[in-house]
């Protein structure tokens, strides 16, 4: 049995699109060499069907030989569904196995990026003029919240922060809280360019 991490990296958004349309082909050629596969942490990005990150469980008769395979730059190549007027085609993400097998660090602060950012919609006297919303990003996993709901930065930033730890202490809580923070450090070795496979829709 071996975990296999996918993922996006600081990728577009069309590398998260990337990320479900491999996995998905990972799945089937598993499948047809009747390896079992199983998603045990998903991350998801801003548009739905869309991830950051996945971890998947695969186990089956010559395992390692197939996860070589699959390990490195991964390229997905086809044209951008959510840009059309781009010419680029190719979308790279990296995969790794991972060791779920080791504690993660508690969620730590520095790793959280803060921007003030002004929210859309209706104006009005309940709406702040000044840029009092929060758009906070945790780095390491790609997780993104925004907050708006209160009047004044800090109290958006502090809700932020309490989202964020929340929504990575599921995260933890689905892989029964074994994952190593050291799994994260595999979001920033993508290379772009000569990847290991190229797959096509």
């Amino acid at each position: 049995m071996t975990h296999l991490l996918i993922s996006a990296g600081r990728g577009p958004q069309e590398c998260a699109w990337a990320v479900a349309q491999l996995t998905v082909r990972l799945e089937r050629e598993a499948a047809r060499r009747r390896l079992t596969t199983e998603r045990v942490q998903v991350v998801p990005a801003d548009r739905p069907g869309t991830y950051r990150s996945i971890i998947i469980r695969i186990s089956g008769a010559e395992v390692d030989r197939f996860i070589a395979g699959w390990t490195g730059t991964l390229c997905w190549q086809a044209p951008s569904p959510y840009r059309p007027g781009t010419n680029r085609k190719n979308w790279y993400v990296v995969a790794r196995p991972c060791d779920l097998d080791r504690a993660r660090t508690a969620f730590d602060e520095a790793d959280v990026e803060i921007v003030a950012c002004r929210t859309g919609g209706p104006g009005g006297q309940h709406r702040n003029k000044a840029s009092t919303a929060v758009r906070a990003t945790h780095r390491p996993s790609g997780a993104v919240v925004v907050v708006d709901t209160e009047r004044q930065f800090s109290q958006n930033r502090r809700l932020a922060l309490c989202q964020l730890r929340d929504r990575l202490a599921r995260a933890d809580d689905s892989v029964n809280r074994s994952s190593d923070t050291a799994l994260w450090h595999i979001h920033d070795e993508l290379v772009r360019g000569d990847p290991v496979r190229v797959e096509r829709p």
